[in-house]
Order: C-alpha cells, then sequence, then structure tokens
C-alpha cells in the first residue's frame, strides 16, 4: 500500500464508506487523508455535483472552511433552499427527513464560512415557517387545479425559485425529489432552468408527470385544454424522453365524458402529430380489454365505449362485439325471467330500444352469428329472452332458425365454464337440447393416452389443457395476470349441429364457418400492424381499463420506492371490474355432472377433462351442493385419471386419494362401469342411474350338494357372501386374475383333518359371525387393490426417472453436478403412497386386532418408499447367524 501512487489511493479512498479507519493504516494514509483536496475531490466522486455538499457537511470532522472553499469552486451545487434548511436545522428544529445531527456535527466557525458564503450569493435569505422555496413549490404544485388567477404561488415567484436560486432537491430522502417532475410538469417553462442547475428527469416519472397535466381541476375554466396542449408541447420539446405514453392515453379515454378538456386535448394532439402513436388504435385495443372482464355491465363503461367509437370507428369484428354487448345489456330494467318466446311489453319496448341504438351507431344488420356472439358471452344475464325475442321479431328468424341457434349457442357454452346456469335454462326451456348436448361430449370430447402429448416433451405436456372445465381463474394452480385475462381469445368455429330440423341451417353455418375464418385472418393482420413502427410497441406502454383518476389516487398512497405493491393501493371498484367471469354463476362441469348424473359417459368425460386442468371446483362438486356434501354423488375415481396425469407430469389433486381413503371401488377405467353403448354415445344417458356391475356374475350351484359341518344356514350364509366378493371383484376389469372359486370348496363336507396352518380352519362351538370374519379376514379391500395398482404405476414412474437421468448425467461433461428434479406426479406418489399403506394397516388392526400380518400388495421389488413396521423372519435369522460368526 505504501508503494502506490497518490491516484490510486484516491480511488480506493472514493469506495469507503468510513474513509476514517483508512486513515489508520499507516502515517502516509494519514497525512494524505489530511489534505483538502482529497476531502473535497472523496465528496465530489462519492456522492456526485448535487449531493456532495449535503453529505460533507454531516461529516463535520472532515469538514473546514478550506475544503468547503474547494466542493464551491469545483462544482458543488448549493442552492437557496439547502442553505434554509441548514439554518433550520442548526439553530431551530430537526428537518423531517433528516434522522441524524447533520449540520450540527459542524464546528460553529465553519458554519459561519458557510452561511457567509449564502449570504454574498443570495442576500437576504428568508428563514421563517412555510418561507423556504421547496414550501413554495409544494403549494404551486397543489393549486395547479385551480385557474391562473386563483393561485397563490404565481409563475414569477416560481421561476425564481428555481432560476435564480437555483432550487434542487439535494437528496434522495428529499420529498420533493419525487414532487419536483410534477412542478415541471405542471409549468414546463422551468424545465430548461432546472437542467441548467443539473437535473436530469428520469424515465420512470414519465406517466407520473403526464397524469398530472391532464388531471381534472377542481374548478372547470375554458383555457384548460390549451394549457394542456401547449405543456405537452413544450416538454416534448425540451426532452426527448418526455412523450405521452400509451397507457395515459388510455387512461384519459377513460375519463372520455367526466373529464372532457383533458380528452379534447389528447384529440387535438393526435390531430397535430404531436403523440408517437394513433389515438384510434390504443382506443381500439382499449374496447376489446372489455370482452373478458365484468366492468362491460356497468353502465358508465359502456357510456364512454359508445363515446369513443362514435369518435373512432372500426371495422374490426371484437371491437364490434363489444359494442353490441353494450346495447343489450345496458338497460337496467330488469326483463322478465323467460327463456321460451312469449309476448310481454317489457320485452317489445326492449327490443325496440335495441333496434334503435343498433341503428345510431351504425352496427347492424346484424346475423345469426352476431346474436350467438352475443349469446356466448360470460356476461349475458340468465334472462336473455329479450335477445332471442329480438332475434324472432328484429331480425325476422323462424322457429326452425331459433332452435338452430340454441343449438349454436348450447354447444358453445361446453367451453366456457361460467355459462352453467344459462345451459340449465336452455334445456328447461328446449329439452330437445339435452340428448344433443350428451352426444357432442360422448363423441367430441373423450381423451384418451394416446391423445396426450409424449412425456419426452415436457413443454408440450406443461401446455397442454383439455378444452372442457378450463379454470377461469387459475391455471394449474398458478393465478391469471390481468394480460392473460383480458386477452380476447380467437373466434373458434361453431361446431355443426347433431340434428337440425331446418334444412337451410346446415349452409348457413358453412357460410359463418367461413366468417369466422375470414375473421381469425383479419385479427391476425390487424395484429401485426402496430409492429410496424421503427420503436419497439412496448417503449410507448401497456394499456388498463383504470381510469386516471385511479392511477392518480395510486401515485398519492403509494410509498415512495415500493412500486411492486402498486396494486394493493386499490378499492374494490378499481378490482372488481377487471374479473373475468359474472358475478353470479356455475360451472358448467359441475351442472354437466348434475344433470346427467355421476353415474354416466358425460360425467366420465368432464370429470378426466378436469382432472387435466386441476379445476378443484368441478372435481369436488359433491362438496359444493345447496344440501351440503353429498358422498354418493361422487364421479368415479379411475386409474386411468393417474395415469393421464402421470404422462403429463402433474399433481394429483388430493380429492382423489380422498376418495381412495373413504373406500371407492376400484375402476381401471370409465369401461368397467358403463357399457359400451353408452360409452359410444348411442344411447341416451339417463341422469342419475343406479350403480351396477359391468359383467354379471354367474352364480353355480354345488356339485354335490350335503350338509355342511357349520349346518345349513352357514353354508347358505358363506355361498351367499362368496358370490357377493366374486362379483365385486369381476367389475375391475379383464386385467386382474381370477382367484379359484371357494364356494365350491366350502359347502362340500370333508373329512379331512385341518392342519394348524389351514386357511379355513373353524374351530368347534364358533357362531356365524366368527365364520363370516374368518372368510371377510383375506378378502382384498378396494384401499388395497389401489395401492397394489399405485405402486405399479409409481415403479414405472422410477424406472422412468432413473432413465431420464441415466442419460442427463451421460450427455453432462465429466466433474459437472446435475440435478435431476422429478415430475410432480412422482414426487406426490412418492408422499401419498406410503400414508395410504399406513391407513390401510390402522383399518386392518381395527378390523382383525393387533396381529394382523403385514400383507404387501405392491408387487414392487424396487419400491423405496414401502412402509414396513417389523423387519421380516428372513431378515432377523439372516442378522442372528451373522451375529453368531462374529463372536
Amino acid at each position: 500500500m505504501n508503494c502506490l501512487c497518490d491516484e490510486i489511493l484516491q480511488l480506493i479512498l472514493n469506495e469507503l464508506n468510513n474513509p476514517a479507519t483508512f486513515a489508520l493504516l499507516s502515517k502516509r494514509h494519514y497525512e494524505f487523508t489530511q489534505d483538502p483536496y482529497v476531502r473535497a475531490t472523496y465528496f465530489l466522486a462519492r456522492y456526485g455535483r448535487v449531493q456532495a455538499l449535503y453529505w460533507a457537511m454531516g461529516r463535520g470532522k472532515l469538514m473546514n472552511e478550506r475544503v468547503l472553499d474547494i466542493l464551491l469552486g469545483s462544482g458543488a451545487h448549493l442552492s437557496r433552499y439547502l442553505v434554509q434548511l441548514a439554518m433550520h436545522h442548526y439553530f431551530r428544529t430537526q428537518v423531517t427527513f433528516i434522522k441524524t445531527r447533520w449540520v450540527r456535527t459542524l464546528t460553529f466557525p465553519v458554519f459561519a464560512h458557510f452561511l457567509s458564503i449564502a449570504a454574498r450569493m443570495y442576500g437576504n435569505i428568508p428563514t421563517g415557517k412555510s418561507e423556504d422555496d421547496g414550501t413554495i413549490l409544494t403549494m404551486f404544485m397543489k393549486q395547479n387545479r385551480f385557474p391562473t388567477e386563483y393561485r397563490a404561488a404565481k409563475w414569477e415567484q416560481v421561476r425564481d425559485v428555481v432560476e435564480k436560486y437555483k432550487f434542487l432537491p439535494f437528496s434522495d430522502r428529499d420529498p420533493m425529489m419525487a414532487q419536483f417532475p410534477l412542478v415541471l410538469a405542471i409549468e414546463p417553462r422551468l424545465l430548461p432552468y432546472a437542467r441548467s442547475n443539473g437535473f436530469h428527469m428520469d424515465r420512470k416519472y414519465r406517466n407520473f408527470v403526464f397524469r398530472r397535466m391532464f388531471e381534472k381541476p377542481a374548478i372547470m375554466f375554458d383555457a384548460r385544454t390549451d394549457e394542456i396542449v401547449q405543456n405537452v408541447r413544450e416538454l416534448s420539446r425540451l426532452d426527448p424522453d418526455m412523450f405521452l405514453s400509451r397507457t395515459v392515453a388510455a387512461e384519459i379515454c377513460m375519463e372520455a365524458k367526466t373529464n372532457e378538456p383533458a380528452y379534447a386535448a389528447l384529440k387535438r394532439l393526435d390531430k397535430d402529430g404531436i403523440l408517437r402513436f394513433e389515438l384510434s388504435s390504443v382506443v381500439h385495443e382499449l374496447i376489446k380489454l372489455f370482452l373478458n372482464t365484468r366492468s362491460i355491465t356497468t353502465p358508465s363503461v359502456a357510456t364512454v365505449l359508445r363515446s369513443l367509437y362514435k369518435d373512432f370507428p372500426s371495422q374490426d369484428p371484437t371491437v364490434r362485439l363489444v359494442l353490441l354487448l353494450t346495447v343489450f345489456l345496458f338497460d337496467p330494467q330488469p326483463l322478465p325471467t323467460i327463456t321460451v318466446l312469449q309476448k310481454s311489453a317489457t320485452i317489445a319496448r326492449y327490443v325496440e330500444k335495441c333496434s334503435v341504438t343498433i341503428e345510431e351507431m351504425e352496427l347492424g344488420p346484424l346475423t345469426r352469428k352476431d346474436i350467438t356472439d352475443v349469446l356466448l358471452s360470460k356476461f349475458v344475464p340468465e334472462r336473455f329472452g329479450g335477445i332471442l325475442e329480438y332475434a324472432r321479431s328484429a331480425m325476422e328468424l323462424d322457429d326452425g332458425e331459433i332452435k338452430g341457434l340454441v343449438q349454436d349457442v348450447a354447444l358453445g357454452c361446453l367451453e366456457i365454464g361460467c355459462k352453467g346456469k344459462m345451459l340449465a335454462k336452455l334445456v328447461d326451456a328446449y329439452p330437445f337440447l339435452s340428448n344433443i348436448i350428451a352426444v357432442h361430449i360422448v363423441k367430441k370430447y373423450p381423451l384418451q393416452l394416446e391423445d396426450l402429448p409424449p412425456a419426452e416433451d415436457e413443454k408440450a405436456c406443461k401446455e397442454f389443457g383439455a378444452p372442457l372445465c378450463a379454470d377461469f381463474m387459475m391455471r394449474r394452480g398458478v393465478p391469471l395476470t390481468f394480460e392473460e385475462v383480458t386477452a380476447p381469445p380467437a373466434p373458434a368455429v361453431l361446431p355443426a349441429p347433431m340434428q337440425v330440423d331446418d334444412p337451410a341451417a346446415p349452409a348457413e353455418d358453412g357460410a359463418n364457418a367461413e366468417q369466422a375464418e375470414g375473421g381469425d385472418s383479419e385479427d391476425e393482420e390487424g395484429a401485426e400492424e402496430p409492429e410496424a413502427p421503427g420503436e419497439p410497441e412496448e417503449d410507448l406502454g401497456a394499456i388498463g381499463q383504470d381510469t386516471l383518476s385511479a392511477m392518480i389516487r395510486k401515485d398519492e398512497m403509494l410509498p415512495a420506492r415500493r412500486r411492486r405493491y402498486h396494486e394493493l393501493y386499490t378499492n374494490y371498484h378499481d378490482s372488481i371490474g377487471k374479473l373475468p367471469y359474472p358475478a353470479d354463476y356455475t360451472q358448467v362441469g359441475t351442472w354437466l355432472q348434475n344433470h346427467y348424473g355421476h353415474l354416466s359417459a358425460v360425467a366420465a368425460v368432464v370429470r378426466i377433462h378436469a382432472v387435466i386442468n386441476q379445476n378443484y371446483t368441478v372435481l369436488h362438486h359433491h362438496t359444493y351442493t345447496p344440501n351440503g356434501p353429498m358422498m354418493t354423488s361422487r364421479v368415479p375415481t379411475t386409474l386411468k385419471q393417474f395415469k393421464i396425469l402421470a404422462r403429463l407430469g402433474r399433481t394429483p389433486s388430493m380429492g382423489l386419494y380422498d376418495d381412495i381413503e373413504a373406500g371407492t371401488e376400484f375402476y381401471f377405467s370409465e369401461e368397467d362401469y358403463l357399457g359400451q353403448e353408452e360409452l359410444n354415445g348411442t344411447v341416451q344417458t339417463p341422469a342419475k342411474r343406479p350403480r351396477r356391475a359391468r359383467h354379471p356374475v354367474k352364480s353355480e350351484p354345488s356339485p354335490t350338494p350335503g350338509p355342511s359341518t357349520a349346518g345349513p344356514s352357514t353354508s347358505a350364509s358363506a355361498s351367499t357372501s362368496t358370490s357377493r366378493q366374486i362379483g365385486s371383484s369381476s367389475t375391475l376389469g379383464s386385467g386382474s386374475r381370477k382367484r379359484p372359486r371357494r364356494s365350491v370348496t366350502s359347502s362340500v363336507k370333508s373329512y379331512v383333518v385341518p392342519d394348524s396352518d389351514d386357511e379355513d380352519i373353524l374351530l368347534e362351538g364358533e357362531d356365524d359371525s366368527l365364520q363370516r370374519f374368518a372368510k371377510r379376514k383375506k378378502a382384498e379391500s378396494n384401499m388395497q387393490r389401489w395401492i397394489k395398482q399405485l405402486a405399479v404405476l409409481f415403479k414405472e414412474e422410477q424406472k422412468k426417472y432413473n432413465d431420464r437421468k441415466r442419460r442427463i448425467h451421460a450427455a453432462t461433461p465429466p466433474g459437472v453436478k446435475v440435478k435431476v428434479p422429478k415430475t410432480e406426479f412422482h414426487k406426490s406418489l412418492a408422499f401419498n403412497l406410503p400414508r395410504l399403506r399406513r391407513i390401510d394397516r390402522v383399518k386392518r388392526e381395527k378390523l382383525y386386532g393387533a396381529d394382523v400380518p403385514d400383507e404387501d400388495y405392491s408387487e414392487s421389488d424396487e419400491d423405496e418408499y414401502q412402509y414396513r413396521t417389523t423387519r421380516s423372519k428372513r431378515r432377523r435369522v439372516q442378522a442372528k447367524v451373522e451375529k453368531m460368526e462374529e463372536d
């Protein structure tokens, strides 16, 4: 260190927070740090020209008259505002945002020298309360919403504070550091003076500044629009980085009816070419956001969207659909609760009003596809009879076309998760839809393992989703963002109707499909147009549904440096309108299971889709019934559902394990409890059908009937119990092994002396209950069947994991450790399979006593997660032999 030159020592000193310890290293370092130039260079290099004097005056032991002169001579900024706060802090009271001793660490001669320099620069300095320059600018900022003649701080006074007295916030802790950009937004003519003082406008304050420019004044005055346009022009001219973003423009458009001067100024700026984007594109994208949010049903929002559409008309089909929704949902008067078309004065007025509004906004003429799209909106109320009446009377659709329209709507509602109530009303009004929906689901939506992406393609498995029972708030357990919620989906081609009475309907549907495909191409072309400008799209800002006043309120409530908590400072009305589902809804999957019954082909298909999409509301629909949980209405859990989750690598719902724990019957797939005709959709699916076995059990009489040793009653009861067990085991499917029939041997009188190890040994004098208990003791329960099959599945997962781990390690360079993660399904099964085994053992101990044998139904020798309570006899004997050999 002693061999280093002074320049290197200066660089080292500039990096230290506390240079006092550096001076204690040696005599040379001590003498080096005593140099006034070294100390002044330290503060200038470490804190910059603006804040150097503020930090230097807080280190009284390092400051003297010579250091102070060098700092000011080297360009350190000294404003009258800093002098005023230093005098307050030294002589009177502590400054609110300074919690240290600051200038009180200076000796009085040094502080007196500082005051003499300030007096030569600024003359008589006001020191009274609320007379400092910061207070003047704060008052000017608060009164900016008043007309110019009513403001206490005039333009000339504010200009002198910045130009003559060199105002500039001198610390990051100073609240004026965040408020000063607002002053420049209110009066952009101050920007050149602020720049000469060393101020640089940070880009992060851009939206903050322009929101204040367009803020609604407390008292409206005629010159407000001209004032906004002039301020925006001046600020954009003086600072190229300060321009009006699309975010603020969309917020101003949301106040087109309540803040008319700001909206008029925005349109004038767009007309004069001051904006860096087309205002019409912002308006059209803003209107599209309301297609999937609840705020479309708010009358104030509908009024704003209509006003924007009149100023910036568009041929975009999504924009037109949003405007049609504002027409059909705007009427505040409730309609009669009907779905079948009836004559009603209220509905007649509703139809007439909608017709007039559509004609005024030039949205007509409407087609059958337009009415279908309106009815397929998430926010169309249950009382949609008025819309159907409009289609019949205003569009002159006959009964056949109305039935085709209703059928298209019913089939389209299947893939919209929150349209359960509308489906229920449609089926109640048009009963023929029940069979059409059932056949459509069974034929179009069944999923097999072959339909899933391969397990090796992890990205495809992660993104795979089933079309039914999609969760509209979460995706695989992760909440959706606002951008994902409001993204308008691509118009899907409506499914072809199964049977239509009107012969012209299929041709019309084909035309609609072609029209939908054409709409897709138009959307894609329109989506590529904003990418044409040379500047990236994201630099112009994102578009949201918040109003200008709401964002200004968030900026005022939000503490400094806490931008990540921005969404926490919202009220109920700010967030409720952004929800992607209506206020009162029913899941489509829940309605389908309740309507068609839990033992139906429709419920089986819905169950698989809900398992894939991890929609827990549909999976556990029996717990959300009005009368409380209904355990008997559960859709059967099958091994196929676990295999699908294993292919996709997703976590099974805990409800599936709860069903196994509750003793649900084991099925390989839905084919074990449903007939083939029902699975093919050729047989009408009845609701709430009773549970039945797929393969009927054939009862065989005993070849040599005779009295048993336990009596005829015992033999009959045993035979009945055994046939029940055989019948239940035969329903598991063809994959289970058939056990030998014991009813034959049990009904034949045997004269063989039973051995001590015979399983069928019965003590003389035991009653019938003990005999039934002995026969039931060795029966395999449903939980044990589940454990056995899940253990096989777990063994396959472990094998696939080992193979993948081996491949990855082989491709990894030597010496590099790579951790291969397990799939979520693998980890879930590794945790729950031992838990099920423990539960099964506890149940068997309660039934048969503590001496129940440790039976393993896993058939998995490589299962490292097997639950073992005691060591096997073979291992105990082997351990004793090894111990004896050692002795």
